[in-house]
């Protein structure tokens, strides 16, 4: 669904493409794409993450080695590579006024550039940072090299930002030099006494002074101009919560009355019998879909507490009113995985279930028959979002790892149909402060009972000291018919982390297992099906594995988890890792291997996966021992991911912002006063465009 602009848009200056530069506009654009930048807001949201300071005149006399100084040189001596392909560098021997000597350096010299720069005899400003080779003064690749007369031209504090290749931090300034000047001005959306209580400077005082700081001090997270934007980001993002509560506490649902025939044939084909608590949430959510309101809940979930088959109750009620249901899921791996655990459960009820993905076969057959209601439930991932993907009527939407999704996103499959209701779910248990800030749109429903006959899971915590050891000790579990998980940090070796690979991995267990298969993310799906349909037969023993597996595998006979470097992982992905084995009726365990180099923090973390497997209790060590900064990243927990606010030092004003959000729309419910314009502006330039168009 195209978002709704407001009545009052940005200027067409934000929403514009970056200013042209020299060169080939093309390729510039497809590089600062890399960057996640395409129009002159992403580009001025950009912010430095640390600065170059060249306001040092030092003389080279009493220059230190790692001393960045701008200084006036005169070239004496070019010594120039003797050939093209030599790799000796090409140096320039240079004196200051004093006499003191330096000798720039150079690398991948082509034609007469430096002749030109720097003309034996002539003075130009150099700035740079110093080395020493031996007791010679060196200065390799001089950030700047500008004649006399030119000396305004190096920027004595240059902000740095965040790269990726083939950008520079030059081009990122260049594009700033441009547009900086256009930044807009806006009415003010906070009030006057709160932001001279916080000592706040304007919006635009503060990105301006963010793109030219004086010091270090000035990006902190806590520095004014940084707290005034991180504010402003955090109450946007409240007002858009509280604005969609608001919509679907008013806006009418469909009544999904069934009569109970198909939900109770189905748990009485269920091999083992519900807990209280999916019984409680069944009777819960049943309730809510029959109300006429539409129904929009988080349904919160330890690793293998049940919420599928809550979540496939409650799409059979739908489908028993004449409905349709639909399952989204991030990844095909996840989808597949959920299509044929429901199919098999469904298919004898006369329910037919269908799969949509970007690889689904004869699609659009497929579309036309979820368009008359041929297809009673469908699941998919993405896919089920494109236009062309109509539904006869969608009555129930589920949305699994829920926090993969924006809010667009799931906006474009609930629009689908009029009043559809609405779960999501998630595995990765949020502390219930932190879940009714930041899912403030959402009514809450939590399972923490595990469904009897689930084993605990032996967590041991080793050193990778006794790696062949490990090696050794898994034939035995695999000589009783067990299967085995082995999961890496990385997919491929790399020059930058020692850190264990799973190609290297799986080369190197082949010597000892011939029965083993390798599994990854940068696979295909159509190469890596076959690996997991292998591993689910039993065709092999150990899966070597990244973290794909992390969700949306269920192989009962796997009975041992083991994790490499699991000091590089996040509390919560282990313990979703961990939650692979344990689903059959033998002892499992869970090996955490960490490297000798693991500080204090690493050892506590990994202390709390040895001594429980409660996931609201991991959930609320990981916030305590990480803060919550690291937390709140889509990876591990589902937050939102802020460009300016920093959760793990804005904590409160994340609670201010909530308070004035809610304080705003009592006052002014429809945004229709100067501020509630001032607020939709706000809206808008935090990418909430369907709330700031306020058609709720």
């Amino acid at each position: 669904m195209p978002a709704t602009r407001s009545s009052n848009p940005l200027p067409d200056f934000l929403s514009a493409p970056l200013p042209p530069l020299p060169g080939i506009p093309e390729k510039r654009a497809a590089l600062m794409k890399k960057l996640g930048i395409q129009n002159q807001k992403q580009l001025l949201f950009h912010l430095p993450v640390s600065l170059v300071d060249r306001r040092k005149n030092t003389p080279l006399g009493q220059a230190k080695a790692g001393d960045i100084i701008t200084i006036k040189l005169e070239a004496e001596e070019h010594q120039p590579v003797p050939h093209p392909s030599s790799r000796r560098p090409y140096r320039i021997w240079c004196r200051d006024e004093q006499g003191e000597r330096i000798v720039l350096i150079f690398f991948h010299v082509k034609g007469d550039y430096l002749q030109r720069q720097l003309p034996i005899g002539q003075w130009r400003i150099v700035s740079g940072r110093v080395e020493m080779a031996g007791d010679i003064l060196t200065m390799p690749h001089p950030d700047y090299i500008v004649p006399l007369e030119r000396e305004a031209e190096v920027r004595r504090v240059e902000p740095v930002y965040p790269l990726t290749a083939g950008v520079s931090n030059k081009m990122i300034l260049n594009y700033l030099k441009r547009a900086l000047p256009h930044l807009p001005d806006y009415p003010e959306w906070s009030d006057a006494e709160f932001i001279k209580k916080q000592k706040f400077v304007s919006w635009k005082e503060a990105l301006f002074s963010l793109h030219h700081p004086q010091s270090a001090e000035m990006l902190e997270p806590l520095s004014p101009a940084r707290q005034r934007l991180a504010y402003d980001e955090l109450l946007a993002h409240q007002l858009a919560l509280a604005l969609a509560r608001r919509k679907h506490t008013r806006e009418s649902g469909q009544v999904l009355n069934g009569d109970g025939m198909l939900v109770q044939k189905l748990i009485a084909s269920l091999p083992f019998t519900l807990t209280t608590g999916q019984q409680e949430v069944v009777c819960e959510l049943s309730a809510d879909m029959k109300k006429g309101h539409r129904m929009v809940r988080l349904l919160q979930g330890d690793v293998g507490s049940g919420k599928t088959i809550v979540a496939l109750l409650l799409m059979l009620q739908a489908i028993e009113a004449g409905t349709q249901a639909a399952l989204m899921a991030p990844t095909e791996l996840l989808s597949r995985q959920h299509y044929n655990t429901i199919q098999a459960l469904l298919n004898p009820l006369g329910i037919r279930v269908e799969l949509l993905t970007a690889q689904s076969k004869a699609k659009k057959k497929l579309q036309q028959d979820i368009a008359t209601g041929a297809v009673h439930l469908v699941i998919g991932t993405h896919a089920l979002i494109e236009q062309s993907v109509a539904f006869k009527q969608l009555g129930l939407v589920v949305i699994d790892e829920q926090h993969r999704f924006g809010v667009q996103q799931r906006l474009q499959l609930i629009e689908k149909s009029k009043g559809t209701h609405v779960l999501m779910m998630s595995a990765t248990p949020i502390p219930r402060t932190l879940a009714l800030t930041c899912y403030g749109d959402m009514e809450l429903s939590t399972l923490r009972e595990k469904p009897a006959g689930r084993k605990p899971i032996d967590t041991r915590v080793l050193p990778l000291s006794r790696l062949m050891e490990v090696v050794e000790g898994l034939k035995r579990v695999i000589a009783q018919g067990s299967r085995i998980y082995w999961v890496c940090p990385l997919v491929a070796e790399s020059e930058d982390l020692d850190l264990a690979a799973a190609e290297q991995r799986f080369e190197a267990m082949k010597v000892h297992y011939p029965r083993i298969g390798l599994v990854h993310g940068r696979m295909k799906q159509a190469d890596r099906e076959p690996t997991m349909q292998a591993f689910r037969k039993g065709e092999i023993d150990i899966l070597i594995a990244t973290t794909v597996i992390e969700v949306g595998v269920d192989v009962r006979e796997a009975t041992v988890m083991v994790i490499e470097h699991a000091e590089r992982f996040g509390l919560s992905q282990l313990h979703q890792l961990r939650g692979r084995v344990g689903r059959g009726d033998k002892p499992s365990s869970c090996l955490l291997l960490y490297a000798d180099s693991a500080g204090r923090t690493a050892h506590d973390r990994l202390k709390v996966m040895r001594e429980t497997e409660d996931g609201f209790e991991i959930a609320e060590a990981d916030m305590r021992l990480r803060g919550m900064g690291d937390m709140v990243g889509k990876k591990q927990s589902g937050f939102p991911d802020f460009r300016h606010a920093d959760l793990s030092v804005h904590t409160s004003l994340l609670t201010i912002a909530r308070d004035d959000a809610a304080y705003i729309l009592n006052r002014d419910p429809e945004l229709t006063s100067p501020r509630g314009e001032a607020v939709k502006k706000l809206l808008d330039l935090y990418d909430y465009e369907v709330f700031a168009g306020m058609k709720l």
